[in-house]
This record gives C-alpha cells, structure tokens and sequence, in this order.
C-alpha cells in the first residue's frame, strides 16, 4: 500500500469513497457539512498533484432503488462552494469544475469518468440506489472499480460495513494503488492511539441512554483505562443495580446484573468507576419542567434525572484534568434542552483545558461531537472523530472491514 501523502496523482483517476451521509432539512439544505469539510483536503492533495477525482458516497437509507429526496445531486452546488472557497490562494480559487453523473454504474458513469480532466471532479449518484451496494456483491464493486485507476478509502463513519465500496472494491486494485486518505489516516491514527499507546492517567468518559449500546465498549476499556466516567441515562441503571432510588429515570432493568458484572470486573482490573454523585431532575421530560439538585440514588418517584449535578461536575472534572489521554463518547444529559446541559457543557470544557495542559483528547459518537460543536469547543481538543458507529465498533475491538480491505493486502504484499 503506498502512503497517500507520498503517492503523486499526477494523471490518475482517483476512485475516492466519502462519507457525504449529511443531514438536509426540507428544501434540501445541508444542516450541517461536517463529515464533507473532513475530505475536503483529500480531494484537494490528488487535484494540486494533477489528477482528476471521483467520488462515490450514500445518502440516508433509501428503500426503493432511486428517489429524489437522497438523491447526492443536492450536494454538487455544497461541494463545488467547499472546493472554491476563498481559503484557497487567489489564483486557484474559484476554478475547479464538479461534474455529476446521475448514476454511479453504467455506460453514462463511465463515460463522464473517462473524460474527466487533470483536476476536475466527478460526484456519482447514491451507491444505495443499487442494492448490491449493502450487500457487498462483488460483480458491482468491480463495475465501481472500473471508474479509477486509484482506489482512496476516505469514509471512516462507514468503515464498518462490509459495503461493495468500502471493503470488497480494494481488491480490485493492486497494492500500491489502495490507500487511505487522509481523513481516514487521522481517524485511525488517533483511534489505535488511544487504544494502544495510551499515556496514564487514561479516561474513559461514557455516556448516553442505555448500557446495552456501550457494554461492549465499557468492558473493551476495562482493559485500557484507569478511569471510566459514566454520565447520561445509563448511569442510573449502575445506580439502580447498587440499591439507589433513581426515580421515574431511565433504567433498562433487564441490564441491572449486567451493571453489577462491570462494576465488579472494574474493581478486579483496579479500574475507578465514577458515578455521578448528584443529578439535575426534573418532573417530567420537558424543557418546561420543574427542577431541583439531588443525590443520584435518592431521586423521588415522579422525578427523573436529566443531567449530572453541581458536586459530579466537580468530581469529573478534577479526574479529566489529572488525565494523559481523553476518549469522550456520549453526552452527561439532555443537553438539547437548555435546562439540562450545563453537564456536558462542563465536561467538554474540562477536556478542552485537559487538552491545553498537553493531555490527548478524542471525541467520537454523534452527540458528543454535536456538544462540542455547540459549544464551540471543536477545535480545542486533540481529534474529533466523523465516525459514530465506526468508531464505537472500533473501541469495542472489532475489525472494521473498510480498515481490514486495505490492512490486509497491504501486510500479504
């Protein structure tokens, strides 16, 4: 596998997978161009080198082959602004020219790929228009492959799945013409970092609604962290499973022996388990609701907790600013609600000052990078991952098959 930083694009076709899997509201605005602000360098490295770019990407779930509503034809005028920004040198900007192809297969795809120049760019239509695409049939990624002489995985937040493009397409493509780009680099790069060169103290701060969705990170990180901070609607299963009175909060009860299994494998491994010691509730879940500040496992009924309190806020943030390292999925609360995000406000500015003070920080899954984001504290912490379930199925210690495709060949060449 060459190194796409070393690779000279020079008169290739580069084949590039994107996740450009952005929200649109109605008229079919991009409400927000994360996930395609990520790439943009990739795209721009292979254009400054002289080569040309096409970029295959899905959009939602579409159901029934083609509609309009996913169609990625939205994105070419978001794109083209993205590419000829202003933040490109004067003499560059405004000059790279974006076709589209609307399909992503087919005489007109190759057709319009085929007559693509040194630096211009191609947009295929959504891969999940063709079914074979989730299926990872091998006769539609060879078609795929046929566009680019270059294959660039650049999409981490579908690494996970074993699609036509993002694991079987590699093989179509020699050693040295596989590679990640350069978002997809970071990505992993600052995954196995955390993973597997962690600097002590390392922190673990967890949150969301249900233990079920992070079990199999939490026991991952058993094996890696010093501290695990557990924060949002899961905590008050763990204080449900200890004997505390939690209220009418969330709890999955099918999950209490599950909670105790953790706390006890934490306390073999010598891993602090923190909890939050008060909880901001309320009596109903509403941004309108009456709140008051009360210990976690002494929360009347009727009442539900919403987000940590003053006293946990305390406590987490003298843990996250003893840390070397920082992995942060899921919000402490609700914090949509104004009522109830003064937690996870908390936590992301104690990261952020972590941060400052030379600790590694990553923050991946989608309402934690909604927080930072909202708190305008993206770019005050180590890495911010565009990857939610990739990079929960990573910390879980599964193979990410779009990581695996180019790994492999790359280790049996």
């Amino acid at each position: 596998m060459s190194k796409f930083s070393d690779f000279n694009f020079a008169g290739h076709k580069a084949l590039i997978r994107v996740d450009f899997n952005v929200p649109l509201d109605e008229q079919f605005n991009i409400t927000d161009d994360t996930r395609m602000t990520a790439t943009i360098p990739t795209i721009k490295k292979v254009l400054a080198d002289g080569g040309s770019v096409i970029l295959m990407s899905h959009l939602g779930r579409p159901k029934d082959g083609p509609t309009d509503k996913y169609s990625l034809k939205h994105l070419v005028k978001p794109l083209y602004a993205l590419l000829n920004s202003s933040g490109d040198s004067a003499e560059s900007a405004g000059n790279t020219k974006v076709f589209f192809a609307d399909d992503c297969v087919g005489s007109q795809a190759g057709l319009t790929a085929s007559m693509l120049r040194p630096g211009e760019v191609l947009l295929l239509e959504n891969l999940r228009f063709y079914k074979e695409e989730e299926k990872g049939d091998e006769a539609f990624a060879e078609k795929l492959s046929k566009l680019g002489d270059v294959y660039v995985n650049d999409a981490f937040g579908t690494a996970h799945r074993a699609h036509a493009s993002t694991a079987v397409i590699a093989k179509y493509f020699a050693a040295d013409k596989r590679m990640f780009g350069l978002l997809m680099n970071d990505e992993v790069k600052s995954a196995e970092k955390v993973l597997h060169e962690a600097e002590k103290p390392f922190c673990a701060i967890i949150g969301g609604a249900k233990v079920s969705d992070k079990i199999l990170i939490i026991e991952n990180l058993l094996e890696r962290a010093t501290d695990i901070i557990i924060g949002g609607g899961m905590a008050y299963t763990f204080l449900k499973a200890r004997g505390g009175k939690i209220g009418s909060s969330l709890c999955e009860d099918d999950r209490l022996q599950t909670a105790l299994d953790i706390l006890e494998k934490a306390k073999q491994k010598n891993v602090s388990i923190h909890l939050p010691e008060d909880s901001v509730i309320a009596d109903k879940f509403a941004a309108d609701a009456n709140t008051e500040v009360r210990p976690s496992d002494a929360i009347p009924d009727g009442w539900m907790g919403l987000d940590i309190g003053p006293k946990a806020v305390g406590i987490f943030n003298e843990i996250i600013g003893k840390s070397k390292t920082i992995l942060w999925n899921g919000p402490m609360g609700v914090f949509e609600m104004e009522k109830f995000q003064a937690g996870t406000k908390a936590v992301a500015e104690s990261v952020a000052a972590a941060t400052a003070n030379g600790a590694f920080s990553l923050v991946g899954g989608g309402d934690s990078v909604a927080a930072v984001n909202k708190f305008h504290l993206a770019d005050k912490v180590s890495y911010v991952s565009t990857g939610g379930g990739a990079m929960l199925e990573y910390f879980e210690g599964k193979v990410l098959p779009g990581i695996a495709a180019i790994k492999e060949k790359e280790s049996q060449e």
